[in-house]
């Protein structure tokens, strides 16, 4: 028999209308009793689409005004000159044929792998190791760029990737339960705005099916749509 958790116990208390507000969600969450770390805040929202199709497909970026609460590791592969402009604007590791060398053995000491253009061929060849972590550049992802400086800034202040899995969700953080509920609220609204703002061209009619909120240890709440309007 499953054991439930007192602490879940009185979260799923706390939840006593079908739906709430966006705002109204996240000020329920911070009620909810703590744990004894700090949790990140999840948004999981299934949208009306078939991904199989290339027309409704979601993959895209988002920059979380008020950041992911995480520090993220950058790695940059780019050629001598764009190297030290990549140092200046903050990465963690930046190289080219060394870099690549080092991938292709398994060391990927990185949460971030951004890449110039001109790169991209010499490291087609490392898809097994980067597609299985999601770490594989692409210019969806916003990780394929010849702009570094702005790029990385970018990706340091919260800019993050998501995207729509085989069942049609986008499960994504949206930062800390610690943040302020106006931070948390901010980033939330981010997210929903950036998720009906990329739309994929072929769906028609409804788009959104459900949005919930929770942190990583505690029960989901529903979000009503129309609070977003």
């Amino acid at each position: 028999m499953v054991r439930i958790a007192n602490r879940i116990k009185v979260a799923k208390l706390k939840i006593v209308e079908d739906s709430y507000s966006y705002e109204g969600a996240v000020e329920l969450l911070k009620e909810f009793p703590p744990t004894k770390f700090v949790e990140s805040v999840e948004a999981h929202i299934s949208l009306d689409i078939d991904p199989k199709y290339a027309d409704q497909q979601l993959r895209t970026t988002v920059v979380l005004p008020k950041g992911t609460g995480k520090t993220i590791r950058i790695a940059v592969l780019a050629n001598d000159e764009q190297q030290q402009i990549a140092k200046n604007a903050g990465a963690d590791i930046v190289g080219s044929d060394s870099l690549i060398d080092d991938i292709s053995k398994g060391k990927l000491d990185f949460d971030l792998l951004v890449s110039t253009p001109e790169l991209m061929p010499k490291i087609a060849k490392l898809g097994r190791v980067l597609g299985p972590k999601g770490l594989m550049p692409s210019p969806k992802a916003g990780t394929v760029s010849t702009n570094l400086a702005e790029t990385l800034e970018e990706f340091k202040k919260g800019k993050l990737e998501y995207r729509a899995d085989k069942a049609g969700i986008v499960h994504l953080n949206f930062g800390k339960i610690n943040f302020s509920k106006p931070d948390l609220v901010e980033n939330l609204k981010a997210v929903y705005n950036s998720v009906e703002q990329n739309k994929p061209t072929g769906v028609k009619g409804r788009y959104f099916k459900s949005f919930y909120i929770c942190t990583t240890m505690s029960p989901s709440i529903r979000i009503d749509l129309t609070s977003f309007d």
